[in-house]
């Protein structure tokens, strides 16, 4: 009989007998390698804590004793054991969010997919409950070794261990990963706890000793064996490193022995102040396709065959990422001064082939993201152009970096940003909507945003060459856009895409944007409106030709995939407005709001930016009417002065 399907919250997991929750483990690598294969997903993660997953709520009580997953891409075995076993519409619209979602359950706390935040929500929690007189209650932190290279973990740690009065337990999920291998210091240290001779012999030999007193000695060493290997772990080092910050450790354990993951969760429930349960795992535990993949070992999947783990429908469509990537690699090759950035991003980033060629010339300082951009300021001061490479939701965590040691100091530092705009699936805290806004605050930045792989590779190299401040390239996820050739590139390199009969209507695409600028031209035409379409490539600071061509119009659309407010449309607003030039403006973009998952084209819908949708707002403003009106043979020209106001309201609220 199945187990999984009975099981519609924690509490039911207190019936089950060892040989049950191991049934139940295998169940559940069943169904996510059998569901993740249908929608995509984190599936190498989740293979890792099935084990882990159920022994936390087999022994704490959730809600009532909160669970924060740290990144949150590994909860997918907590929504199977909270009652959400529904995964046919995972990460889509109206389906499961691929992280947690205090909408779905009152079990998930953190919605944040951004790493190394974790012991900090879990310190404050810990801390409120003390001070609240529910000191019943226990604060659950999964943390991965990985988010052990963020900075924000061990400020963490220096306050948690600053009052131990408190229920507080730090789950460590050891797999030596967290996209790719952890690297760094920590990294080196936990793989040699992880390889120790030293603990192994004395593991096995204190196991084999309690064997011999049969099944007694054998229910004794695992009651035991939390408290063993924390004496035992003296020989490794980990308990001078914990100990030192006045922080109780427990381990290390074998993260997939149920039994002694119970064991040792339930000493750690004991002790009354914070501890740390430090697991051994295996990222893409039971599935062979995901332990032998090299690059990330399944870390996160398109749709598979689950047999193989082989990709399906994914096509040959070469990806903004793959051209960034060897373009910088040929860049290095004539440039011995570049170097790479990045931050526990190598391969979804595009940096491999650099590396492949380069080795020595790149730096991954783990999930580090303020490390990055500081570093980047001492590498350009050292002689060197570095390039940091980023998703772009990622750069928010680094923005005073940006400004004070980057932008303050005139550094020659090029940014590129990957997955800028609209990511989809991923939900709200992956969505890179946000740079355009935030960084065009610094001084003197140089943004660009490539409407297709040749603007890419152009844009690429006139970023590098710059040295007397920061550039940023950004581009969005999935395949490069379709080439789109101009019809003049202006002398400060604006690139002019189409021209209108008339002067009507001048829309500015922002990077892919132009592509929809384009077909919004087209039916304005239609309706017998002139359009004029300009893709700036450098959208900062605005270049003069772009405020001459405005001039010459009498109403400018710009169309961007960041947020509205305070993006390019406001930029360009306030530059014509100090250049005396009184054309409307109209900013298209998307709404200030936290954007819920659901796929690319349905949140450009969603808020109004796509062809048709433009196309009609522009007609309806133009002609003094919400509606589309078709132009007839013989119908006059619409009075362009007295349709439009001199400062219209945004087309889309």
């Amino acid at each position: 009989m199945a187990i999984l399907p009975t099981i519609s919250g924690p509490r039911d997991l207190d019936a089950l007998s060892t040989a049950q929750l191991r049934q139940l483990a295998a169940e559940i690598r069943g169904f996510l390698i059998d569901n993740v294969a249908r929608t995509g997903g984190h599936l190498g993660p989740n293979l890792g804590v099935v084990e882990l997953t159920i022994a936390i709520h087999r022994v704490f009580d959730s809600p009532g004793d909160p669970i924060v997953f740290d990144t949150g891409h590994q909860s997918y075995v907590h929504k199977l054991l909270t009652g959400r076993q529904d995964f046919s519409q995972l990460r889509a619209r109206g389906g499961l969010a691929g992280y947690p979602q205090r909408a779905e359950s009152p079990h998930d706390v953190v919605e944040s997919s951004h790493a190394s935040s974790s012991l900090s929500w879990a310190d404050g929690i810990s801390r409120a409950f003390a001070r609240t007189g529910r000191r019943d209650r226990h604060v659950v932190a999964v943390v991965g070794d990985g988010a052990l290279t963020g900075g924000m973990t061990w400020e963490a740690l220096n306050n948690i261990s600053d009052d131990n009065d408190r229920n507080l337990v730090i789950v460590v999920n050891d797999n030596g990963r967290s996209y790719a291998p952890t690297i760094g210091g920590m990294a080196r240290y936990l793989n040699r706890v992880r390889t120790a001779q030293t603990y192994r012999q004395l593991d096995e030999g204190s196991a084999n000793l309690f064997r011999r007193f049969g099944p007694a000695g054998r229910a004794l060493h695992r009651g035991l064996r939390g408290g063993t290997r924390g004496f035992l772990s003296r020989f490794t080092g980990n308990e001078a490193l914990y100990s030192n910050l006045d922080i109780k450790y427990l381990g290390p354990i074998d993260g997939h022995d149920l039994p002694t993951l119970i064991e040792t969760l339930r000493l750690a429930k004991q002790y009354g102040a914070p501890v740390i349960v430090h697991a051994i795992t295996e990222k893409g535990r039971g599935y062979g396709p995901a332990r032998h993949d090299e690059a990330d070992q399944f870390h996160a999947v398109g749709r598979i065959d689950p047999r193989t783990g082989a990709a399906l429908g994914s096509g040959s469509a070469t990806s903004w990422t793959e051209v960034f990537g060897a373009e910088l690699a040929e860049i290095g090759a004539q440039r011995a001064d570049v170097v790479a950035v990045t931050a526990a991003m190598l391969r979804p980033t595009g940096l491999l082939p650099f590396a492949q060629r380069f080795a020595d010339r790149v730096h991954d300082v783990g999930i580090a993201e303020q490390h990055a951009v500081a570093s980047a300021a001492g590498l350009a001061y050292g002689g060197l152009h570095p390039v940091v490479a980023l998703y772009a939701t990622f750069v928010n965590r680094a923005f005073d970096q940006m400004l004070m040691d980057v932008g303050l100091h005139h550094a020659g530092v090029t940014f590129v940003l990957d997955r800028a705009g609209v990511t989809g699936p991923d939900g709200p805290s992956h969505h890179g909507i946000w740079d355009l806004a935030t960084l065009q605050l610094v001084p003197h930045i140089r943004i660009a945003a490539p409407r297709d792989a040749e603007r890419l590779r152009e844009e690429l190299r006139e970023a590098v060459a710059t040295d007397d401040g920061p550039t940023v390239l950004r581009y969005p996820k999935g395949a490069v856009s379709a080439p789109l050739p101009a019809l003049e590139r202006l002398p400060d390199g604006v690139d002019v895409l189409a021209r209108g009969e008339s002067a009507d209507v001048l829309l500015i695409g922002i990077g892919p944007m132009a592509h929809t600028a384009m077909d919004v031209a087209a039916a304005l035409r239609a309706q017998g409106i002139g359009a004029t379409v300009i893709d700036p490539r450098w959208v900062v600071p605005v270049a003069p030709s772009v405020t001459q061509l405005a001039a010459s119009h009498r109403l400018v659309v710009t169309i961007e995939d960041g947020i509205r407010v305070g993006g390019i449309g406001t930029r360009m607003r306030q530059v014509l407005r100090e250049a005396g030039v009184d054309t409307a403006v109209s900013e298209l973009g998307l709404p200030d709001e936290f954007i819920p998952h659901a796929s690319r084209d349905q949140i450009l819908a969603d808020a109004g930016l796509t062809a048709p949708q433009i196309a009609q707002d522009i007609v309806a403003q133009v002609l003094g009417t919400r509606v589309p009106v078709a132009r007839r043979s013989g119908q006059a020209e619409p009075d362009w002065n007295a349709e439009i106001s001199p400062r219209p309201r945004n087309l889309r609220r």
